[in-house]
């Protein structure tokens, strides 16, 4: 019994790796070497941020803007939570936050996107110093 499309009709990651996500959408791929937030409704742009330490309240707060129900923030190759404080525009839009690593994040987007769920994976992309 089929319970799922073989290929999802919006934007989808295709496989992770330290460094690098790899993007779909439309049978085009893209291997994506920064951190990056895309969306099921198909927002896609740069996030600025190299490193965990280096993310700000304006990180989240652009997010807001995008009025996903969920954000997914993919944070590096562990599990860190930044401070609840960069979280309050999200809060005050009342948009949901689950922070999970990267690679954690990566399959709960694709598998909430493939639901036709309104979310936006905030993939931080490490590089090394």
């Amino acid at each position: 019994m089929k319970l799922q499309p073989d290929k999802l009709n919006v934007q989808s990651i295709l496989g992770y790796g330290p460094g690098w996500v790899g993007l779909g959408h439309n049978g085009v791929a893209e291997k994506v070497e920064r951190s990056i937030v895309i969306g099921s409704g198909g927002e896609k742009f740069d996030w600025h941020c190299n490193r965990f330490e280096e993310l700000t309240e304006q990180h989240f707060s652009q997010l807001s803007a995008t009025q996903p129900e969920l954000v997914i923030f993919g944070s590096g190759s562990r599990l860190r939570f930044a401070p609840p404080a960069f979280m309050r525009a999200l809060m005050q839009s009342r948009i949901g936050v689950e922070t999970m690593d990267t690679l954690a994040a990566c399959r709960t987007y694709n598998i909430l996107a493939g639901e036709g769920r309104r979310v936006i994976a905030a993939l931080l992309i490490e590089t090394a110093l």
